[in-house]
């Protein structure tokens, strides 16, 4: 069987921890930062665990990466 395909965007925003769940980082934090008031650029910082159904998603856009 050939290989499945990784989406080259999802490998580029999210990560998978080795629990398994799914880190991804806040939106709107990739351009425009000047436009964005400093509250909420403040609290875009960092990364955060996705939910149950998102890391479904995820995961399916990166067979390889469980």
């Amino acid at each position: 069987m050939p290989k499945m395909k990784t989406k080259s965007s999802a490998k580029k925003r999210f990560k998978v921890t080795a629990n398994g769940r799914v880190l991804a980082a806040g939106a709107g934090k990739r351009h425009g930062m000047i436009k964005r008031s400093n509250k909420f650029v403040r609290q875009a910082r960092g990364t955060s665990t996705l939910s149950a159904p998102d890391e479904k998603i995820v995961k399916s856009y990166m067979p390889y990466d469980r």
